[in-house]
């Protein structure tokens, strides 16, 4: 959530920072502002609610020269979207200016010793006592008064920090909050996430908790020296091209994303998936008696699809936990056990406190992440990379279907370990390596999706239900018609239909039924039959070639014949076309919905 920049190099400051805000509000944001310094150390900071573009328009006509200059996206988290709350902030005498991710949790307790002292609070946020705090303790030394501040701060944050007093540096610091350093030639960069510095930088540093870094135009102060990575990022592959929008673009990306994680890991021959990520603890997995999954959001559905997966075919008995949750119930974990962390960004921050209680346990940590070099990727023992590309619509659609594909890897992997037969091996790795080809196909369905979103548009109540496989799918149609369109969705397993939700089934509350030809077809056509009874409109997401479903249902949505366990990669698909159609009919932001944040830093 939010997003820093930061510049000091050879180059005008604003621009630079600008265009990394601009590609750090994918992240989810509803203000904005920059702080820059001119040759004389003078300060000009200049803040605005809702879309960048009113940021900008307030920096139109102002002198912003400066070569120095920190930024912020701001998602609100401790008082309302205002200007006064939006970062940068700064002290009473306007010498400290600070940007911040995350959350200051004694904010409270400061705030009141610093009023006792005689400081002035203006804003309602938690960041605003960190620019205090520092201002309280600088005596000329941006980084002391950095370090001093810190030592009284609880919470997770990400900062950049600049002074007048103390000009031509930026002092970052790091606790539980993505941060990296990017370097360029002759300059230096700071973002919370790579998409920002692509343009500049080929080298990061990624900043390490409790580290404190001070950054001048010539060089850095970095406590543990290390190599500087590799930037990942293309930067062509973070722009829409031919499409409206980045969340349609990434839809129709999906038979490429799946492809990637596919490469080089599928042994058809042996009914194999050779997964180097798992290399090092291979031969620990094939003890293990337990698989706790830890996720958020789209990624613990895809978390609840890997359950049956992992049950079915791996024969691993398989718990699925909210990351908000899971910490909070005492599970209970062994050394025969391992957890599991999915998450697209890799800073997902409830994800990540389980993978940090698992291993406080001494309990195997693995992650399956998209982004390469995040906190989950370097906090687990071991994992594998979605290889995804980056996704920069907040709601996930190539991501999650990348998750699926790597899960039913794994669950291949972890099969094939234990008591999995070579032929079994054989369909799974075959259907698997097809895949990419069937999305093709399935996507040409386009047009036919758009006229339903027009059909069903001014509904106000959906239902979405599935079984078995397809149960998590139906939740996560709902999840993404609720992101995208703002109409109220729920998703329910078939069965739990006549358990009380059927209630609310009448003319003016259609449901999207999951009914692939499957072990629970003939489950979902009695299920289907009830709602009907009530004259609740159905929408069938059906096998192709079966007619028959028609002489039943509304509308019919057909997808190709796949395994059981991969059905969920096809079955999403026209539930994500329909939520973007029905968010674009209805002339909602379906790349940035208003009050979500793509990467969830903070508890």
């Amino acid at each position: 959530m939010c997003g820093i920049i930061g510049y000091i190099g050879k180059k005008q400051a604003m621009p630079i920072l600008m265009d990394g805000l601009r590609k750090e509000s994918y992240r989810g944001y509803d203000s904005s502002g920059i702080v820059v310094f001119d040759a004389q150390n003078n300060a000009t900071c200049l803040k605005a609610v809702g879309k960048l573009e009113n940021l900008e328009n307030k920096i139109q006509g102002q002198e912003l020269k400066g070569e120095i200059g920190i930024g912020h996206v701001r998602w609100a988290t401790h008082g309302e979207v205002t200007e006064t709350n939006a970062h940068p902030h700064t002290g009473c005498q306007e010498n400290i200016f600070v940007v911040h991710n995350g959350i200051i949790e004694n904010y409270r307790e400061i705030r009141e010793k610093l009023i006792e002292k005689g400081h002035k609070f203006v804003s309602e946020t938690d960041t605003e006592v960190v620019a205090h705090l520092v201002e309280h303790f600088f005596d000329g030394n941006l980084e002391d008064a950095v370090r001093k501040a810190l030592k009284l701060v609880k919470g997770a944050y990400a900062l950049a920090v600049v002074a007048k007093e103390d000009p031509n540096k930026i002092v970052v610091a790091k606790l539980s909050s993505p941060l990296i350093i990017g370097i360029g030639k002759d300059e230096y960069l700071v973002a919370s996430d790579q998409n920002a510095i692509a343009p500049y930088a080929k080298k990061i540093i990624t900043l390490e908790d409790n580290e404190v870094v001070t950054i001048t135009p010539d060089d850095l102060c970095i406590i543990k020296e290390r190599e500087p990575e590799d930037l990942e990022i293309e930067t062509g592959k973070t722009e829409k091209g031919k499409y409206p929008h980045f969340m349609l673009k990434e839809i129709m990306e999906q038979a490429d994303s799946i492809e990637m994680p596919l490469k080089g890991r599928v042994r058809f021959d042996q009914g194999l998936a050779k997964l180097g990520g798992l290399d090092q603890v291979s031969d620990k997995l094939k003890d293990i008696e337990r698989i706790n999954i830890v996720a958020c959001g789209t990624a613990y559905l895809a978390g609840l699809t890997a359950e049956y997966m992992l049950e079915e075919y791996a024969g691993i008995p398989c718990e699925v936990d909210f990351g908000s949750e899971f910490r909070y119930r005492k599970p209970i974990l062994n050394k025969k056990t391992v957890v599991l962390a999915i998450s697209q960004s890799g800073e997902t921050a409830d994800t990540l406190a389980g993978i940090k209680e698992a291993k406080e346990k001494g309990v195997m940590t693995l992650g399956i992440v998209n982004a390469v070099g995040s906190t989950i990727a370097r906090e687990t023992d071991a994992g594998i990379y979605n290889h995804a590309g980056p996704e920069i619509g907040v709601a996930s659609t190539k991501a999650f279907t990348s998750q699926l594909t790597v899960l039913a890897l794994l669950a291949l992997f972890l099969g094939r370990q234990r008591q999995m037969s070579l032929i079994t091996g054989q369909n799974i790795a075959r259907e698997l390596l097809n895949i990419p080809a069937l999305i093709r196909e399935l996507l040409k369905s386009e047009a036919k999706i758009k006229e339903l979103a027009e059909k069903y548009k001014n509904y106000k109540n959906f239902f979405f239900i599935g079984r078995k496989y397809n149960f998590p799918i139906a939740c996560e149609g709902a999840l993404k018609l609720k992101e995208i369109s703002y109409i109220h969705a729920e998703g329910y397993s078939g069965g739990e239909m006549k358990h009380g939700p059927i209630a609310l089934i009448d003319e003016s509350f259609p449901t999207i039924a999951l009914c692939p030809s499957d072990s629970v077809y003939e489950k979902m056509v009695s299920n289907i039959e009830e709602i009907k009874a009530r004259k609740g409109p159905v929408i069938a997401i059906a096998t192709e070639g079966n007619e028959k479903i028609k002489e039943l249902v509304d509308d019919v949505i057909y997808i190709p014949k796949t395994l059981e366990m991969l059905t969920p990669i096809l079955s999403v698909i026209p539930l994500q076309l329909f939520a973007y159609y029905t968010g674009v009919l209805n002339k909602c932001d379906v790349d940035k919905p208003r009050n979500l944040a793509k990467s969830v830093t903070v508890e």
